[in-house]
């Protein structure tokens, strides 16, 4: 008997399971004490005025949460065409193996074509997450080893965005 998987964009009312899909992620990433979100939150930046980003949502047979991709626009200058950043592809550990993540997948990747054909889908994994490399190489994904990913948080970032920018006035 063939299990039914639903993948559908999420909606607020979903800001509690797609929190607890994210805490499961962070759990697993070994990154659980960075999460701070809330369900407040995830209404507020994913479904108010301004969406920070989308997120489909897959389901079991049963209606309960299995997995989620949270994606939103980028812009390459070099190809001049918008494309899409995969933040997060997710599917609970005792659910993959059933072809979640692809599907999942699959549907950001259609998103990304209609955005534009020749754009690209991109995102990052951690190094040491052979499960999720090998998933990847298998559906034709090229790690980029020339190019590190950089961040500003906290502190720094505001320290950087509080520079006095009067050396530009003069430009």
């Amino acid at each position: 008997m063939k299990q039914t998987i639903e993948i559908r964009p999420a909606r607020a009312g979903d800001a509690g399971s797609l929190l607890q899909l994210i805490q499961a992620l962070a759990e697993y990433e070994r990154l659980a004490h960075e999460v701070s979100a809330t369900e407040a939150d995830l209404r507020a930046t994913l479904f108010g005025e301004r969406p920070g980003a989308e997120v489909l949502l897959a389901f079991d047979a049963q209606g309960a949460p299995i997995g989620y991709a949270l994606f939103f626009p980028t812009y390459s200058t070099f190809l001049a065409r918008p494309g899409l950043w995969l933040e997060d592809l997710f599917v609970l550990p005792e659910q993959r193996g059933r072809g979640v993540g692809r599907a999942l997948l699959s549907r950001v990747a259609a998103r990304a074509v209609a955005l534009h054909p020749e754009g690209r889908l991109e995102w990052s994994v951690l190094d040491w997450n052979e499960p999720a490399l090998r998933f990847y190489a298998a559906l034709g994904a090229r790690p980029l080893s020339d190019w590190t990913t950089q961040r500003l948080v906290g502190e720094d970032l505001h320290l950087l965005a509080g520079l006095d920018p009067s050396p530009l006035d003069n430009v």
